[in-house]
């Protein structure tokens, strides 16, 4: 799974990049050159590994142009259309790589973290690779998914009364799926589903404001953007605990 997992950890640090500082190819470039050097490090110099390393760093960098595409032009369809098909060649294609070794090996050899005691460099990187994709990653598949099915953000309408609205959403949803991934990983499954639970009543007061407000969304529009949103987030947490139960 080392070249899914490298893919994950090049998206992750490309929207982490664009999220921290949102300038125009950069982000992608950066997160492309280190992803090269981190399978370098793993020991991937093999033939195969290296002409994947290459198209993984052409796909980061494909990835960051699709998405302000993406958002920029209202055709979320396309970095979607790209993530599916990448996740998909990588799947396919990952027995092909040689397992994982290198520097990275010998320091997972002697690390003191008891996470990654003894754990192979390919397991490694996976959870890697996991955990960057909960952040900013996750933000914008959510973002997109809404986009491409029309779903309205109650936060950017005109009409919207003043009320209480929740704020630091963009960061909520990383911190709410690290730790739905890292109950999962411990196999406390009845704790991730009390974090679930208490992002309803978190949001309960935004969702009477808008039952009470007689202008701006209606509650069936902020519930639907709710629901969407959070059932694709937790979706990425959940997928993202498939992937490393593999």
């Amino acid at each position: 799974m080392s070249w899914v997992a490298l893919l994950l950890v090049g998206l992750g640090l490309a929207d982490l990049g664009h999220a921290i500082r949102p300038v125009r190819v950069v982000p992608e470039c950066t997160a492309a050159i280190l992803t090269l050097l981190l399978g370098l490090l793993a020991g991937m110099t093999s033939g195969r590994d290296v002409a994947a390393l290459v198209v993984i760093a052409v796909l980061v960098v494909a990835w960051g142009q699709a998405v302000r595409h993406g958002f920029g032009r209202d055709r979320a369809w396309i970095p979607l259309t790209l993530l599916s098909a990448a996740l998909v060649a990588a799947a396919a294609t990952t027995v092909w790589a040689d397992p994982a070794g290198g520097p990275l090996g010998h320091w997972l050899a002697r690390t003191p973290i008891p996470l990654l005691r003894g754990a192979s460099p390919d397991r490694a990187l996976l959870l890697l690779g996991g955990l960057l994709v909960q952040g900013s990653t996750g933000n914008v598949l959510v973002r997109l998914v809404l986009l491409a099915t029309g779903t309205i953000n109650p936060d950017t309408s005109e009409e919207r009364e003043p009320g209480p609205v929740l704020k630091g959403g963009r960061l909520l949803g990383p911190m709410e799926r690290l730790v739905i991934v890292g109950l999962g990983l411990t196999g406390s499954y009845t704790a991730a589903t009390l974090v679930i639970a208490a992002k309803g009543l978190i949001r309960y007061p935004e969702l009477q404001a808008a039952r009470r407000a007689h202008s701006g969304p209606t509650i069936t529009q902020v519930t639907e953007y709710f629901l969407v949103g959070s059932f694709l987030s937790w979706m990425v947490a959940l997928a993202t605990l498939v992937i490393l139960a593999t």
